[in-house]
């Protein structure tokens, strides 16, 4: 059925079984470019929420922009309901 050209390499024993007799270690280079990357980017993250707490020092009616912006989205979407069945029932209108 299957080869034996397809089979999986032979396995060093010695290395396999005593890990720590290992002084030679293979390092990825994928794996540590991409552990690279991932410091830089959590540095970037730090730098940045060292700006955003200075701004949360200096609003202090946070609360009160966040209720504002709540209540303006609210309305918008109030009234886009509205036109929305406004011209539903025209559409019912015009087809009777």
């Amino acid at each position: 059925m299957e080869s034996s050209d397809d089979s999986f390499p032979a396995a060093d024993v010695e290395k396999e079984l005593n890990p720590g007799n290992n002084t030679s270690v293979e390092v990825d280079s994928v794996s540590s470019q991409i552990a690279e990357v991932g410091n830089f980017y959590a540095d970037a993250q730090k730098q940045k929420g060292k700006g955003v707490a200075k701004k949360g020092e200096k609003g202090k009616n946070d609360p009160v922009q966040t209720f504002k912006t709540t209540m303006i989205v609210s309305g918008v979407l109030i009234v886009l309901a509205g036109v929305a069945l406004a011209i539903s029932k025209k559409l019912r209108e015009n087809k009777a």
